[in-house]
Formats: structure tokens, sequence, C-alpha cells
């Protein structure tokens, strides 16, 4: 069994690679995937999560994390998600591999959205805004860079504003172009992709701002009582998801869906469909459309496995 440092899976896991093996993941069936999650027995908002997952005929993973949201503001400041990532032999339960936790999540996630944008977004988009600077943001930077070459300029907010030059700082030391705003509505208007990576409770992008033609990626709104666009964003846009099997959990869809903006029915189509031309993207110029990024198991295995193939 081979283990994988933090830095091990950054290293093995370059974005191009990352991205199409998760869109070539997409071309097979739906993993078997449970959620088992437990709170702080002290009545405390940590979790603990485990997350299995079985590919039909193929490895098994199980992810193990702890999320703690209040990791941000410690000294020094930890990942919100930490935690492990072991895949293991379908056919003998044989252990493969062990890797670092907050490094796979942060992986998996910003891949997951890169392969959304890389699907739906415009070809000739230009303006990314990155929404939010905590631990996972720098890697939404990249890999969106990744999926969409055409993107020339990145601009990050956040309500904090000097987490948000902390976090500029340390991607132009890898040569990204990159600018802090503290004008979030004007950075909406001009934003081609905005991607929001927050644990915000309240709707931070207003619908009336995206332009024709954006690309709304929604990442941090993973509970009900989380948000990060309004009604009229998700009424305004065409909606996909990474998986129909975990979307209702989030903040964003379930509390468009309770006010009446939407139905479940506005959902066309996730990753599954769009890779295997079961559903169509993105149809005009001009449309808006919105990826709703929810995670699940079948996302931890999919990337285990591609680091597993790093190795052989």
């Amino acid at each position: 069994m081979q283990v994988f440092d933090a830095d091990a899976v950054h290293a093995a896991l370059s974005w191009p690679v990352l991205i199409e093996a998760l869109r070539k993941a997409h071309l097979g069936p739906m993993p078997a995937c449970e959620v088992v999650v437990q709170s702080d027995p002290t009545n405390g908002e940590g979790q603990f999560v485990t997350l299995p997952g079985w590919a039909p005929g193929g490895p098994i993973v199980v992810k193990m994390v702890g999320v703690f949201a209040r990791n941000a503001s410690l000294e020094p400041p930890q990942p919100a998600v930490q935690g492990l990532v072991a895949l293991f032999d379908g056919a003998t339960g044989a252990p493969r591999l062990a890797a670092d936790g907050a490094a796979m999540t942060a992986r998996k996630t910003a891949a997951d959205s890169a392969l959304g944008a890389m699907l739906l977004a415009r070809d000739n988009v230009e303006d990314l805004l990155i929404v939010g600077a905590g631990a996972l943001s720098p890697y939404f930077a990249e890999a969106h860079l990744a999926a969409r070459p055409s993107l020339k300029r990145v601009i990050i907010w956040n309500r904090t504003p000097a987490r948000a030059a902390a976090v500029a700082d340390h991607l132009r030391q890898k040569g990204i172009d990159i600018f802090v705003t503290e004008d979030l509505d004007s950075a909406v208007r001009g934003a081609d992709i905005v991607t929001c990576v927050t644990m915000s409770d309240k709707a931070l992008i207003k619908g009336a701002l995206l332009r024709p033609g954006a690309h709304l990626d929604l990442v941090g709104a993973y509970l009900p009582t989380l948000r990060e666009a309004d009604d009229e964003a998700l009424s305004r846009g065409t909606i996909f998801v990474d998986s129909r099997n975990n979307m209702t959990g989030g903040g964003d869809l379930s509390q468009a869906v309770d006010s009446g903006a939407i139905t479940w029915d506005a959902v066309r189509g996730d990753l599954f469909e769009l890779v295997q031309g079961k559903a169509t993207g993105r149809t005009s110029p001009d449309e808006i459309t919105i990826f709703k990024n929810n995670g699940g198991a079948h996302l931890d295995l999919f990337t285990a496995s591609a680091l597993a193939d790093t190795i052989g």
C-alpha cells in the first residue's frame, strides 16, 4: 500500500490529468455511495463524515474527514475539511493507497467544478471571479484556468479583504495574474465565470447582475441553511448539477424550490448525462449556465482511482 501526503497528491494529480480522468469516469455508471455524518457529541459545530463508495466491478473508496468551519480562524489556519481517503481493491478488499484527505478534497472539488465549466462555459471566456478566500479558493483558480485556457483575468473577493489579498499573493507567486476587489456587485457584472467557494448563509450573488452568457459555479452551500446565489440567479440560469443523487441537500437549489422560484424539473442534467450526451449543455452564447457542485463519494472514488493510475 502506498501513502500519499498532501504534497504528493498535488504533484501526482495535475489539473489536466484529473479533469480528464473525471470526464472519462462519468462515461460509466454511478458507483454505489453512502454518507454517514456524525455531529460533535458536545453540541459543537464540528462534524465527522464517512463516505464509502464502490464502483461496479471496480475499487472501493472510503473518505474519512472532519468538517470544522471555524478552522479558518485558527492560528495558523487549517482547512475546514481534512482527514484521509483510502482506496481498496474491489475484488479482494486489499488496501491499495491512503492519501491526505484535505489535498484530495481540494483536488476533486475544484476539478469537479472545472469539468462543469469545461462542458458549460462559453469557449471565449476571459474574466474569472472567485468569491471566497478560504483554503479551497486557490485550487479553483488553478482548475478553472486549466479547464478554460481563454481566461485572461482573475479577480477575487472576500468579506475580509486581507484574506483575499493573501490568496492573491499566493497565486501571483505561481504566475497567475489576479486582482483583489472589494466591490462584489461590480465584479459579478463583468465576470464570464463566477465561482463561489464560501460558507455563506445568505445569498451573495444577485442574479440581476449576471451578464448574458455567464457561467455561475456554486460550491459552498452544502447544507440547506447555506446559500450563495439568490432566487433570481437560479430562475435566470439553466441549472446543472454534478450528480442528481445528492442535489437536494444544498441550500441554493432547495431554498429556491421552497420559495417557488424554481422546481426540481429546472435541473437540465448532471455530469453523467452531459458527458454521456444524454443532456444538452449550453445552447446559445447568451445563455446563463449554473453548475451546483455538491460533491459525493463517487468523486472521491474517481479521484482516488486517478491517483492509483499514477502508480500503476
